[in-house]
């Protein structure tokens, strides 16, 4: 919660603190550890591991020591305004809890069913089906100059088919992302472009420019650099994503069994204001 990330900025600021240094390393490392008591609530160890672990990246910067006393600083901190807090949680509070919840064991029955163990004949199979019989692909390095107008685009045609530098006129006059870099676009396969547009490439010889080629973003001119065959990968150049496209798909067939035995009753939300759930004012007391 922003709570706890508030607090930890502060807190992780200051090198020592009133709890000393931490504990002595251990050879196994216990997570039922006590690492602190606060009014007879333990805090343990495993506390400060989980803790650790949701935080931010960039608390990884924070030396050891400062990161471990600041995480036991703050759930400290974090028990004794739990323990003295009086009155009922409001109702953002407790629908907060109820998702934290929710997708707490949501994520632990995520890793249970993408962790399940895949044999050798489910990543072949994979492969087979994915690779089996597939040809390889041209690739294509191509540049482009993408310009809002037919007119300004044969006019730089013109200047290129007069001795103009290719990269120099994208710098000067594209409008595209790639503009920087003298329109270059890298290697591309087929799916990755829009149609038109590859068509346009796979039709020309390294070397060649387009004649300009609309499509929704302006009009382009194009010049191919070079080719190269994409062979078909290797089983094990691909294993890793076989695996995790393996995973994916029994995790889907798995929410697909449990939501087709399972009793789901929507409301009718076209009488919902998609705009009322960043209305907070919902969940005022």
């Amino acid at each position: 919660m922003a709570i706890r990330h508030t607090l930890f900025s502060a807190l992780a600021l200051v090198a020592a603190t009133a709890l000393g240094q931490p504990a002595a390393a251990q050879d196994k490392p216990d997570p039922a550890t006590v690492v602190a008591t606060v009014n007879g609530t333990d805090i343990t160890l495993g506390h400060m591991v989980a803790l650790r672990a949701s935080l931010p990246a960039q608390y990884g910067q924070l030396p050891a020591e400062t990161l471990f006393n600041g995480i036991l600083d703050q759930l400290i901190q974090q028990t004794l305004l739990m323990q003295n807090f009086e009155g009922e949680l409001s109702r953002r509070s407790q629908l907060l809890l109820d998702n934290e919840r929710r997708a707490i064991i949501a994520s632990e029955a995520i890793e249970t069913v993408m962790s399940d163990e895949l044999s050798d004949a489910q990543i072949q199979a994979a492969y087979q089906d994915q690779y089996a019989g597939a040809e390889p692909e041209t690739e294509y390095k191509a540049s482009h100059i993408l310009v809002e107008t037919e007119e300004t685009a044969l006019d730089l045609l013109a200047q290129l088919e007069d001795g103009a530098d290719f990269a120099t006129l994208a710098r000067e006059n594209s409008t595209g992302p790639s503009a920087s870099s003298g329109g270059d676009l890298g290697w591309f396969g087929p799916g990755v472009m829009v149609e038109s547009f590859f068509d346009s490439v796979a039709a020309l010889e390294p070397g060649d420019v387009s004649q300009p080629v609309q499509t929704q973003f302006g009009w382009h001119v194009i010049k191919l650099n070079d080719t190269r065959i994409n062979d078909v990968p290797a089983l094990e150049d691909v294993r890793a994503e076989l695996e995790d496209s393996l995973r994916q798909e029994a995790f889907d067939a798995h929410v697909a069994a449990l939501t087709e035995k399972a009793e789901i009753e929507r409301a009718n939300t076209d009488e919902f204001d998609p705009e009322s759930i960043g209305n907070l004012e919902i969940l005022e007391n």
